[in-house]
C-alpha cells in the first residue's frame, strides 16, 4: 500500500539513529519527494544512545534542519537545506520520546541505521549471547525496561505500540546488511520469545513486516572546515552540515504493512527482490571499501582516495573484484541483472574522489562484523567451485596486518569496532602463528574454518602483505 492509499493527514517514519549517513540518505529522499508538494510524511529522529549530543542539540535548535554538501567527482559543489526531519526527540535512558513517538498510531515506518556490527549476529544468524551488552539489553527486556540495542528499543517500543492499540507499523532496516530485514526481523523475534513475552511475540509477527533494502552513498564524518565552507558558500551559519558524494541509490522490497511515502518519483527503486543488488554492494563495494581502508592505513595513508590512487592497492582491490567476485554474481545459471564490470569501475572512480576525504579510519571500523559478512562468502563460493581464492585472500590477509598494528598500539588512530573481543583479536596476534590462528576463527568463517585451502591461500597473501608493507617503507 502506497501513501496514496492514505487519508492527506501527515504520517511520520521514526528513524532510530540519526548520523551522518542517514541524514545524506534517507532524509535526502524523503526532502526531494515533499519537495514535489507531497509532504504527506515526515521524519522524526533520535538515538538509543547518547551519541554525538552537540550534534543533536544543533539538530534540535535548527528545528531538524541542516545543509547538505554534495560533492562530484570532479569537485563540483552544490548546497541543499534538507527540512524532512520535523521532529528531534532527545536521548532518555527511558528512551521515553522515542516510545511516544513509536508507539503513535501516525507513525507507520521504524527505520533504523546502527551500523552493521548493531546486530549481534554469529555465523548462523543467531544472537551472540556472548556479547555483555546485549546480554545487559536482554535482562532488562525480561524486567519490563528498555535497552539501548536496537532490539531492547525496538521492543519498548513495540510493546507500547501493541498495549496502546497503535497498530501494524514496517520495520524497515538501512544498514550494510546482507538480507538486512530478514535477519533483523530474526533476532528481534528470538529477542522477544528469549525476554519471554509471548504476547508480544504474536503481535509483532501478525502486525510488522521487515523488507530487505540496500542503501548507498559515500557520507564521511563532517570535517571541521565543512561549516565555514557551508557559510561561506550559503550565508547559513549551520551548526550540524554534512557532505556526501553525489551518488546515491535506495533499492527496497515492496512489503510495507501500513502505507510508505511514494518514493520511487524520486529516484528509489522498489523491487520484488534486492538480492542481486546488495550482493553487489556489499561484496563489489563494501568488501573493496575495506580493502582499501585497512591497506591504506598500512602504508601510512589518511584518506581513502590515497589509497585508491596508489596502483598497488587500487591493484588489491581491482583484481579481488575481477577475478574472485565477479564470476560468483554473474554465472550461466544466475546471470545478474547488473554490468558488475561497470558497477565495479564506478565504484574505484567514487573511491578515488579526492573532496569526499574519507578517511581509512571511518572505513576501517569493525573488521570483526565485515569478515564473515562481506568476504567470506566469496571465499566459500570459489572454494565450493574448484577456484582459487588468492585474490580474495589478500583481504582478510590485509586486515590481520592492520590488526597487528593495533594489537602493538602502533595505529595511527582509535579503531573501532563493535563485534570485537578485544581479548579474541589479541590471542591471534600473539599466536605463533598468526595467520592459521585467524584462518581458525569459527566467527569468521564458520564451516571453512581451519580448512587447508583457507590456510594456504591466507598463508601466501600473508607473504604479499609483508612484501606490499616493506615496500611502502
Amino acid at each position: 500500500m502506497s501513501s496514496a492509499e492514505n487519508s492527506a493527514s501527515e504520517f511520520v517514519m521514526l528513524h532510530l539513529g540519526v548520523g551522518s549517513f542517514h541524514r545524506a540518505h534517507q532524509a535526502v529522499y524523503l526532502h526531494h519527494l515533499r519537495q514535489t508538494g507531497d509532504t504527506r510524511w515526515s521524519l522524526a529522529g533520535g538515538n538509543t544512545r547518547p551519541d554525538m549530543p552537540e550534534v543533536m542539540a544543533a539538530l534540535a535548535a535548527q528545528g531538524g534542519a541542516y545543509t547538505l554538501e554534495t560533492v562530484t567527482p570532479q569537485n563540483e559543489r552544490s548546497y541543499e537545506r534538507i527540512e524532512s526531519i520535523r521532529k528531534i526527540i532527545p536521548y532518555a535512558p527511558s528512551l521515553a520520546g522515542l516510545i511516544e513517538v513509536g508507539a503513535d498510531p501516525q507513525t507507520r515506518i521504524i527505520s533504523f541505521t546502527v551500523t552493521e556490527a548493531g546486530y549481534y549476529l554469529d555465523a548462523d544468524d543467531q544472537l551472540d549471547l556472548g556479547i555483555a551488552d546485549l546480554a545487559a539489553d536482554l535482562e532488562r527486556a525480561r524486567n519490563g525496561q528498555p535497552g539501548s540495542c536496537i532490539y531492547a528499543a525496538l521492543t519498548a517500543i513495540l510493546r507500547a505500540r501493541m498495549q496502546r492499540g497503535g497498530g501494524a507499523v514496517t520495520l524497515l532496516n538501512c544498514d550494510n546488511l546482507r538480507h538486512n530485514g530478514k535477519r533483523v526481523r530474526g533476532g528481534l523475534l528470538s529477542f522477544i520469545q528469549l525476554a519471554g513475552d509471548d504476547v508480544l511475540h504474536a503481535w509483532v509477527v501478525a502486525n510488522t513486516t521487515c523488507p530487505n533494502a540496500m542503501v548507498d552513498r559515500i557520507t564521511p564524518r563532517p570535517a571541521a572546515d565543512l561549516r565555514p565552507r557551508v557559510q561561506a558558500a550559503t550565508g547559513w551559519d549551520d551548526a550540524a552540515p554534512i557532505m556526501g558524494e553525489s551518488f546515491i541509490q535506495w533499492v527496497i522490497e515492496d512489503d510495507f504493512i501500513n502505507g510508505r511515502p511514494e518514493w520511487e518519483k524520486v529516484g528509489v527503486q522498489m523491487v520484488a527482490s534486492v538480492a542481486a543488488f546488495e550482493e553487489a554492494k556489499i561484496r563489489l563495494l563494501n568488501a573493496t571499501h575495506s580493502c582499501i581502508a585497512w591497506a591504506g592505513t598500512l602504508a601510512g595513508y589518511q584518506y581513502i582516495h590515497e589509497g585508491t590512487h596508489d596502483a598497488r592497492i587500487r591493484g588489491f582491490a581491482y583484481d579481488y573484484a575481477t577475478t574472485d567476485v565477479i564470476p560468483c554474481l554473474d554465472t550461466p545459471a544466475h546471470p545478474s541483472p547488473l554490468d558488475l564490470a561497470a558497477y565495479r569501475d564506478t565504484v574505484l572512480d567514487r573511491f578515488g574522489n579526492p573532496a569526499i576525504q574519507d578517511t581509512n579510519q571511518r572505513v576501517a571500523a569493525d573488521g570483526f562484523s565485515k569478515l564473515p559478512g562481506f568476504i567470506a562468502p566469496t571465499v566459500r563460493e570459489c572454494l565450493a567451485r574448484g577456484a582459487s581464492i588468492d585474490a580474495v585472500a589478500m583481504l582478510p590477509a590485509l586486515f590481520l596486518a592492520f590488526l597487528q598494528r593495533w594489537h602493538k598500539g602502533q595505529l595511527a588512530y582509535a579503531y573501532q569496532d563493535q563485534a570485537m573481543d578485544p581479548a579474541v583479536a589479541h590471542a591471534i596476534c600473539d599466536a605463533a602463528d598468526p595467520v592459521v590462528a585467524l584462518a581458525g576463527n569459527t566467527s569468521f568463517w564458520a564451516e571453512l574454518a581451519g580448512d587447508p585451502r583457507l590456510v594456504a591461500a591466507l598463508q601466501g597473501a600473508n607473504a604479499r602483505v609483508k612484501t606490499f608493507i616493506t615496500g611502502t617503507k
